[in-house]
C-alpha cells in the first residue's frame, strides 16, 4: 500500500476512520527525512492493514504546530485515535519493524483504562 499524503482536509478523517495510522512528519529539505523515506515506504508495503501517512511540515504548518512538532523526522502512531508513540528521529528498518510490532501488540483496552486513571487523578 502506498503512503498517503496528509493535509488539513484529510488528517482528521484519516485518523478517525482507521484503526492504526503511522504518521511521518517530514520536509523536503531534511536529509534525515529523505534517508528515512525508503524505510517508511518499505514498512507500508509490508503492513497493508496499517495506514502510513506523511505530513510535509513545510506545507502543513497548522498540523505540525497542533502536534508540537519541533524536529523532523518525527514519527507518530495513532491506534484507535489515541497517540501511542511520538518521537523525533529516523529509525533503521529493523528498529521501525520492531516499533510497529510493539504498537500492534498493545492492549488498547488497557491503554484506555490507564488514560482514564490518569485523567481521574488530575
Amino acid at each position: 500500500m502506498a503512503t498517503l499524503q496528509i493535509d488539513a482536509d484529510n488528517f482528521q478523517p484519516t485518523i478517525t476512520n482507521n484503526a492504526t495510522v503511522i504518521v511521518d512528519f517530514w520536509a523536503p529539505w531534511c536529509a534525515p527525512c529523505r534517508g528515512f523515506a525508503p524505510t517508511f515506504e518499505a514498512a507500508a508495503e509490508k503492513n497493508p492493514g496499517i495506514v502510513f501517512a506523511k505530513v510535509n511540515t513545510e506545507e502543513q504548518q497548522e498540523i505540525a504546530t497542533a502536534f508540537n512538532i519541533r524536529s523532523i523526522p518525527t514519527l507518530m502512531i495513532f491506534r484507535d485515535q489515541i497517540v501511542i508513540y511520538s518521537e523525533a528521529g529516523a529509525l533503521v528498518p529493523a528498529a521501525f519493524d520492531q516499533l510497529i510490532e510493539q504498537a500492534m501488540a498493545l492492549d488498547m483496552d488497557q491503554v484506555r483504562l490507564e488514560i482514564a486513571g490518569q485523567q481521574a487523578s488530575s
